[in-house]
């Protein structure tokens, strides 16, 4: 596997879980990462976490679905490393209830995080990586749920396919400057946010705990076992070395056979 060394790298929600493990890795691996997340004191802490075990880190405030903190925070990773070469549009939440009783407010949130924050991120990216043709490659955050749906999770599912549509438009539209497109769809992780909707999902539903973890999350596993941050992040990392465009547009399901394409 090729290295990342002189890759700059934007990571949203990358202060904990997911985005936390990208980082880590990429910079393990070479690359310079921003560490952007909406709690700035969490993102710095990361960063300081990263730099502390010889990597090159910076930490970024962002809420991505606020277009000028998205530019103004894509402007500052350019001026700290020079260029920007992959976007990992991971920052995302999680509301759970079923559709008659989902607020309005709630739907128009996990929209706006999830799919407003991929095209506002992947916007920003985009001034930098088309210039001169210089390229790069934007990997998004999707789901199992970016290909089938589940209960209590409108939001969520309608989001995590529209971002299937996304990465599909970037990498017709961005293959001319050398961009392409990934969205990595991982089954459940046990991730805080996956922590919290355990309990929530169990009251929802009715049943214990240990039967959300069996009978829901992981039923349909070909192993019982959790897909793990280390999972998604070799995933980010072997697309990220990818030699060439074979696989832009495509979306890479890590769900130990839950879902399978």
């Amino acid at each position: 596997m090729a290295s990342l060394d002189g890759k700059v790298a934007l990571i949203t929600g990358a202060a904990s879980g997911l985005g936390k493990a990208i980082a880590e890795l990429y910079a393990k691996n070479g690359a310079a990462v921003a560490i952007a997340d909406i709690n700035q004191q969490a993102a710095d802490a990361t960063a300081n976490e990263i730099k502390a075990a010889g990597g090159k880190a910076i930490g970024i405030a962002m809420d991505v679905t606020d277009e000028a903190a998205v530019n103004a925070g894509t402007d500052k990773v350019v001026a700290a490393f020079g260029h920007l070469d992959i976007l990992i549009s991971n920052a995302g939440v999680q509301i759970i209830n079923p559709i008659e009783q989902f607020a309005f407010a709630d739907w128009k949130k996990m929209l706006a995080i999830h799919l407003d924050g991929g095209f506002l991120t992947t916007k920003a990216a985009l001034q930098h990586m088309y210039k001169d043709d210089r390229g790069g490659i934007v990997i998004y955050m999707g789901s199992v749920h970016s290909h089938e749906a589940s209960k209590l999770k409108s939001a969520y599912v309608t989001a995590k396919h529209g971002l299937l549509g996304l990465a599909r438009t970037l990498a017709k539209e961005g293959a001319a400057h050398n961009v392409r497109s990934h969205v990595i769809c991982p089954g459940f992780v046990r991730t805080p946010l996956v922590e919290k909707q355990i309990p929530e999902q169990a009251k929802e539903l009715g049943i214990s705990e240990a039967d959300v973890i069996k009978n829901v999350m992981l039923k349909d596993t070909v192993d019982g076992v959790f897909t793990t941050v280390e999972d998604i992040a070799q995933t980010a990392l072997y697309l990220a070395t990818f030699p060439s465009a074979a696989l832009t547009g495509q979306s890479i399901v890590v769900s130990h056979g839950w879902y399978m394409q």
